[in-house]
Order: structure tokens, then C-alpha cells, then sequence
């Protein structure tokens, strides 16, 4: 698909499996908690986490009873480590050709600001990037339309799109409030894949598209 760039475009992304698999942020989480607890031969412990967390099974208790460590502190690991993960092909180019026709990039994600900053870093996107909206920070997450009435008001008579992948919540608010919206099609690794379920006019996004390589920055 097309999309036309100007001083007035205004693209927004959401971050977790749109700019890349979430699946390899857990990923990389896990191996972290696995160098830590077992240092010297670690790979089996990363092998059986995440079997647990492929297979659905509370991957942290079976550590805090096994190893005696705290959730708290298996949580402070998994959300403050310096993640090993990747974005998707194309994203780059995307995000390189929006700003080169004088576009805006910005990011709408939900989670806690220190982890989805430490993502956006690690995918080496943070130079590319005029406004993160996170939603620790504001106190709303989507559906809620506050997040993108903030885009609004940072950029005025903008024309607005929103590329996401999660049809349960990302797409409401945009469409309601007129947004072009485009559904990133689950790679078959996303950590939500119930999109089935939201096959509605409220929810789906107007434009599809199976990867960043469909989409063509004019």
C-alpha cells in the first residue's frame, strides 16, 4: 500500500509485535534469567523456561520454588534488562523514508516506560523518532482515545495514521477519531493471536498488510 508524505503526515506505530516480535523480547528475557541463575551452563534452564512459556505454565514460580528467588526480583530482571531483539525487515526503511519526505514518526505503546524505552533503544529507532507515548506515563492505555488526542494536540491539523498489529484494542480510538489505520497480519509469532475475535467495523483497521515491505512511503 501507499502511503503520501508530507510536513502535515503524522505516523504513529505501536511497538509490540508491529515493529517487532514481542516473542523475542520474552526471548531474551528469559536467557537473561537463565545466565543468572545457572551462569555456567545455562542453555538447558533457558530451554525448560521457555518450554514453560511456550506450553502456557508459570515459567516463575517453578523458579522461585526451584531457586528461592522472589517474583519481585525475577520481574525487576525480566523488565529492566537490556533486551536482544530486532526489527522487523523494512521498518527501518519505513522509518528512514518518512522522515526524509519531512513526515513525523511517533510511537503509541502500552507498557512501563523504563521497558519500552529500553526496547525502542535496542531496536535502534530512538534517532528516528518524534514523540513515545507510553502509557505508564499517561495513565491510559488503548482503547482509550486520550493517547491519541495527545498526538493531536502535538501536531496540529495533521493528517494521522496508525499502524498496529492487536485488532482487540489498537484500532478503536483511531477509527473513530478518522485516523488511517493499518493492521500489521500476525507473522505467526505474535504473542496475541486472537484476532478472529474482532472481525467487526469498531475494530478491524481499514488497510491490511503482511509485512513493512507492503507498504510504500511516496
Amino acid at each position: 500500500m501507499d502511503i503520501k508524505i508530507n510536513k502535515d503526515s503524522v505516523i504513529v506505530f505501536d511497538l509490540d509485535d508491529t515493529l517487532y516480535n514481542e516473542s523475542e523480547y520474552l526471548r531474551s528475557a528469559y536467557i537473561e534469567i537463565a545466565k543468572k541463575l545457572a551462569p555456567k551452563n545455562w542453555k538447558p534452564l533457558f530451554a525448560k523456561l521457555y518450554s514453560f512459556y511456550r506450553c502456557g505454565l508459570d515459567a516463575f514460580e517453578h523458579i522461585t520454588e526451584t531457586y528461592g528467588i522472589s517474583k519481585t526480583e525475577l520481574l525487576n530482571i525480566y523488565r529492566n534488562h537490556s533486551p536482544t531483539i530486532y526489527p522487523f525487515e523494512g521498518v527501518m526503511k519505513t522509518f528512514l523514508h518518512i522522515k526524509e519526505n519531512k513526515g513525523r514518526v511517533c510511537i503509541i505503546t502500552d507498557g512501563r516506560k523504563v521497558t519500552q524505552q529500553g526496547k525502542i533503544k535496542a531496536l535502534g529507532l530512538l534517532n528516528y523518532i518524534d514523540t513515545i507515548i507510553i502509557s505508564e506515563e499517561t495513565g491510559f492505555e488503548k482503547p482509550d482515545e486520550h493517547n491519541f488526542k495527545m498526538i493531536e494536540e502535538t501536531y496540529v491539523n495533521g493528517h494521522y495514521w496508525y499502524i498496529a498489529d492487536n485488532f482487540r484494542k489498537d484500532f478503536i480510538s483511531p477509527n473513530n477519531m478518522g485516523w488511517n489505520t493499518v493492521g500489521l497480519i500476525d507473522n505467526g509469532l505474535n504473542v496475541h493471536y486472537d484476532s478472529h475475535l474482532y472481525f467487526n467495523t469498531k475494530t478491524l483497521p481499514k488497510n491490511f498488510v503482511l509485512s513493512f515491505n507492503e507498504i510504500h512511503i511516496l
